[in-house]
């Protein structure tokens, strides 16, 4: 650690800074994308979390817009990851679970449908957010998690990322967030170096170095996927904050064999959060030192909701209430997720927006936030974000979800969904029914309207099934081995 250290102080004593900063400000603008894995809308203190301490996190928000009706456009990570990138919906390139999915051992016999083989992997022919800034003259970096296909083949250095640290077909840390990290594709450190802490390094190093070329880095943190291992003096700390708590109601709510999570009141979870927190604060610092934190773009966000629900209760790291249900749903609290973009002088410090804006707009929004060419063949399922971001008004667009698995052990059903103006609505594959919510009103989903709405039901029913059918989606299909309990 003492070493990464002094890199980074290396490296940052190399860089301009006064006047020659202030020159670098009207030249191309630089791209810093920071993805954190299963961190739910509330586990940030912006966002309302009482149990966990984001600091950095919240002075990033007050610096930016945030956005508070954000989505992620899949449940799941794998699907998530590929729309950011390519900026098409998971259905459209039949990328719809996590990689592999469930599928090698075959639908189980308490499960009514089966779905079909999806693409265990990121399509080479989709020409990625990376390759576009890549073909402009950008230098391109990737750190963290990447799981989007399980061969080297696929890998981010092979879809337009010039740099690779730690990106492979792992979903989580194989070696744990300590190092060893049993990771080829990032040397492990000194023993007991944390994971968070060195992808970290490795993007500052990154990004401080002194380069002719603007940089897009992306950086993926595996952190806060299980398994959950903070470092032992946070740990501490959040059992004596929990200790201190007080919580109202009961800690789970179980539903079939399913437990949901309301409490926010994991230790583990907690150091975890705040450890990313810390990260994002070297972050900022280094941008700032530097004075590239004038002409860089900034976003933060996740890849889809908090992890709220399991078939093992004390498993469960986190609660999304009052979202409903979390990772695996269509509900809330499996894809309303937190996001931030920062640019000095750009964007309007202490802005937020409640437009509903998904993973898909990433793509578009960035391109033409920075000055260049939007690829609209490429990222079809997206919008750029522009508009709102320079404090004007956007249209309205309708949104989807398709998401024709079951969820494992967290116990979500083949779904899809739609959500256009204030309303949601989401169909079950399982029962052929929907159910409506005014996002307005009721983000806790609380109150099905369907009933009470039928022409609107029907309407926004008909819009999901034409979408599903433009598509061309492979729909679930009746499980032969469905074996029904009598």
């Amino acid at each position: 650690m003492i070493l990464s250290l002094l890199r980074i102080a290396f490296c940052l004593s190399l860089l301009p800074t006064g006047i020659q900063a202030q020159e670098r400000k009207n030249v191309t603008p630089n791209v810093l994308f920071i993805l954190v894995d299963d961190l739910g809308y509330h586990d940030l203190g912006y966002t309302g979390s009482r149990f966990y301490e984001t600091p950095h996190i919240d002075k990033l928000a007050n610096e930016g817009m945030v956005f508070t009706q954000a989505y992620a456009a899949s449940p799941i990570c794998s699907p998530s990851r590929a729309a950011i990138l390519t900026g098409k919906y998971p259905a459209r390139i039949n990328l719809t679970d996590y990689i592999p999915g469930n599928r090698h051992y075959g639908p189980h016999p308490d499960q009514k449908l089966a779905s079909h083989p999806f693409k265990l992997f990121l399509d080479p022919k989709e020409t990625t957010m990376a390759e576009a800034f890549k073909s402009n003259g950008y230098t391109t970096f990737f750190a963290g998690k990447w799981h989007l296909g399980e061969k080297k083949m696929h890998y981010p250095e092979n879809h337009g990322f010039d740099i690779n640290k730690g990106g492979n077909h792992t979903g989580h840390p194989a070696g744990g967030y300590f190092s060893p990290y049993n990771n080829p594709q990032l040397p492990d450190g000194p023993e007991g170096e944390y994971l968070t802490d060195r992808l970290t390094d490795e993007t500052i190093t990154f990004i401080t170095q002194k380069r002719e070329q603007p940089f897009f880095a992306f950086l993926s943190y595996y952190t806060v996927h299980l398994p959950l291992q903070g470092k032992p003096e946070k740990v501490e700390k959040y059992r004596d904050k929990r200790d201190d708590m007080q919580y109202e109601g009961e800690e789970y709510e179980q539903q079939d064999e399913t437990y949901i999570k309301n409490h926010q009141n994991n230790p583990p979870y907690a150091a975890m959060v705040e450890r990313l927190d810390e990260n994002i604060g070297r972050l900022m610092q280094a941008l700032s030192q530097t004075g590239l934190d004038q002409n860089t773009l900034v976003i933060f966000t996740s890849d889809n909701g908090g992890m709220a629900t399991s078939n093992l209760a004390k498993q469960i790291p986190t609660s999304n209430a009052p979202l409903r249900t979390g990772k695996g749903y269509l509900y809330e609290g499996g894809i309303r997720v937190p996001l931030i973009f920062r640019w000095p002088e750009k964007i309007e410090p202490g802005s937020s927006s409640a437009y509903p804006a998904t993973g898909t707009d990433f793509y578009p929004t960035i391109l033409d936030m920075t000055g260049l060419k939007t690829l609209p063949e490429q990222h079809q399922d997206g919008i750029s974000l522009k508009p709102l971001l320079l404090g004007e008004k956007l249209d309205n667009r309708p949104l989807f979800w398709y998401y024709p698995h079951y969820s494992g052990g967290l116990g979500g059903r083949p779904s899809a969904a739609i959500r256009e103006g204030n309303y949601k609505l989401i169909y079950f594959f399982e029962s052929n029914r929907s159910e409506l919510y005014n996002m307005e009103s009721d983000r806790e989903e609380d109150t099905d309207l369907s009933e009470k709405f039928p022409k609107k039901r029907n309407r926004l029913n008909k819009k999901l099934q034409n979408w599903m059918e433009e598509i061309a989606v492979q729909l679930p299909y009746p499980n032969p081995s469905y074996q029904p309990e009598k």
